[in-house]
């Protein structure tokens, strides 16, 4: 495979970031665009994304991501590889009462957002790393830290060290280097996985990201280019796996019923394949010169397609945070300035994670009280214009 990154050996750096998924990437690049000297350092290069295979893995990405990949000339290759813009938002209960809807005429978009694959988001931004002058170390892996005042050292497995005046965990839920840092995560399972598939559907998907609440958990039915669509289907452990044994028939029927075939028959179009579900946030999103973002720092339920989004407004709020300092010949890399960053950050993230919990609470269980209460809170806010325009323009970050 053809590298897309120039891998070289600064001596020091001013910014090193572990981890090259979606968020580690963006970081990497919009730092790397305020002029920093900028080294990655990832395991092994992504797959190619190839439009014949579509990545299982897809997001509900918001329009302040879309601006802030656009920011480093990488939105752009995703526009014209696939995307699928979404016009409406139906999110109703299975026990009855009202709907909530969102449209995008009604806050004055195109549309609300865009879903995409994980895969195809990773591809553009490592082919934008070499244009931006990111150094990319790979294959290596973190073994040891050591920080002081002056900076960070990273011991990789290669032999290698890094140095750097900060380092940024982007390396996912199990993060080495938050663990090194001596991180502290708190943790809930909530002994569900979220079941996903390509489907084909009976009636087309009308642009609109539809979400149905069972007693089981949320059946979320995302639009997907040429014609298909993309289920998230939150279930307890035991019925994901009774579901991931059916063959296509069966889970086709079950699937049916379990959306009240709104859109007519479905039939999947892929292999079917299954995630833990669980909420987990860092203690501080700060170490030190060691700065936690993503889903190193904050995993949340599903239920509302924002995982990773907030990864994303973790990066934005970093490059804005550089930037006023840079603006004013400050010291970006003060204590006091990073822990402003990780206190912001971690209030939103924090509130967002409870959120989504306490929403997954009311809404997975079939007990008398929350069945006769959420129908009609949905069918409420459904009915306020102003709360449904609050909610879009929280989740879509404008």
């Amino acid at each position: 495979m053809q590298a897309r990154v120039v891998v070289s050996r600064r001596a020091r750096s001013d910014v090193v970031v572990v981890g090259g998924g979606v968020v580690g990437a963006a970081c990497a690049l919009a730092l790397a665009g305020l002029d920093l000297d900028v080294t990655l350092v990832e395991a092994a290069e992504p797959a190619r994304w190839s439009p014949a295979h579509p990545d299982l893995r897809v997001f509900a990405f918001a329009p302040d991501n879309a601006a802030l990949l656009d920011g480093f000339d990488a939105w752009r290759g995703v526009l014209e590889a696939r995307v699928q813009p979404y016009r409406r938002m139906r999110v109703w209960d299975a026990a009855g009462g009202g709907e909530l809807a969102f449209d995008a005429d009604a806050v004055g978009r195109r549309e609300l957002g865009w879903i995409v694959e994980n895969g195809l988001l990773v591809d553009r931004l490592w082919a934008a790393l070499a244009r931006a002058g990111v150094e990319v170390r790979m294959p290596a892996r973190v073994e040891g830290l050591e920080q002081d005042a002056a900076g960070v050292r990273l011991r990789l497995d290669d032999g290698s060290r890094v140095e750097a005046r900060v380092a940024i965990a982007a390396d996912g839920a199990g993060s080495t280097l938050r663990k090194l840092a001596g991180g502290e995560v708190s943790r809930h399972d909530y002994g569900q996985r979220g079941v996903v598939a390509f489907i084909e559907t009976g009636r087309p998907h009308e642009e609109t990201a539809w979400q149905r609440f069972l007693p089981t958990g949320p059946l979320a039915v995302l639009p997907f280019a040429e014609g298909r669509s993309s289920i998230v289907w939150t279930l307890p452990d035991a019925r994901a796996d009774e579901v991931l044994a059916l063959d296509d028939d069966g889970f086709a029927r079950e699937l049916t019923r379990a959306f009240d075939a709104r859109l007519g028959a479905m039939r999947a179009v892929s292999k079917r394949a299954a995630f833990p579900l669980r909420r987990q946030l860092v203690q501080s999103q700060v170490h030190g010169r060691v700065l936690v973002v993503g889903d190193a720092a904050h995993v949340v339920h599903p239920l509302a397609g924002q995982g990773v989004n907030l990864g994303l407004r973790d990066v934005a709020a970093l490059r804005d945070a550089v930037a006023a300092a840079r603006s004013r010949n400050a010291d970006w890399t003060t204590p006091h300035r990073l822990a402003r960053w990780a206190r912001a950050r971690a209030s939103e993230n924090a509130v967002a994670a409870h959120a989504y919990d306490g929403i997954n609470r009311l809404f997975s269980s079939d007990g008398m009280h929350r069945t006769l209460l959420r129908g009609p809170l949905l069918g409420l806010a459904g009915r306020l214009p102003g709360v449904t325009h609050a909610l879009w323009r929280r989740a879509a970050g404008v």
